[in-house]
């Protein structure tokens, strides 16, 4: 009785591949530990005048992102990054102060961000900007890490949205 001989070779392949991609398969992506969204504090402005949104960041638990001013110089700091344009200018980005965690890779604790971050910004609306819709895009960008492993650096997107009106029209504060 002939046995027929088995090929175990593509077998071995396949078990060492699935074993390979399971790791990255598990890990989680940036954009899921790490979400941003704007709010609006001024959400109506007349020309020559400064329209204020909080950029609001939530790290998941067990992450952090480096401070904006980070405590080691090779670190990626957390940054807003908005596209101006001729109507509207960035007049101000304030950045929180970190805190201070010991981490185990650093000998002395570094600055980071964890939790809900709130970011503040300001656009200067320009003198001849006329009534309408506007939209500031950007971007936030940073790099998550936990206690051991820095996920790779990404940005999560922002949209600004505001609305002019003419000079002399009552401007609506949000609460």
């Amino acid at each position: 009785m002939n046995i027929p001989k088995l090929n175990l070779k593509p077998f071995f392949v396949t078990c060492i591949l699935v074993c390979l991609a399971t790791p990255v398969a598990w890990a989680q992506a940036p954009g899921q530990v790490v979400k941003a969204k704007v709010t609006m504090t001024t959400p109506v402005a007349t020309p020559n005048s400064v329209v204020k949104a909080a950029v609001v960041v939530e790290v998941d638990t067990g992450y952090h992102i480096n401070d904006h001013h980070p405590s080691l110089e090779y670190l990626i700091p957390t940054e807003v990054k908005l596209e101006p344009s001729q109507a509207v200018t960035v007049q101000d980005i304030t950045y929180p102060k970190g805190e201070p965690k010991k981490l185990a890779f650093s000998d002395a604790p570094l600055s980071v961000y964890e939790g809900t971050v709130q970011v503040d910004v300001a656009l200067h609306v320009e003198r001849k900007t006329l009534p309408g819709n506007y939209e500031v895009k950007g971007q936030l960008a940073y790099q998550a890490c936990n206690d051991h492993a820095c996920l790779p650096p990404a940005n999560a997107p922002l949209l600004i949205s505001f609305k002019v009106e003419r000079r002399g029209a009552p401007v609506r504060h949000s609460q």
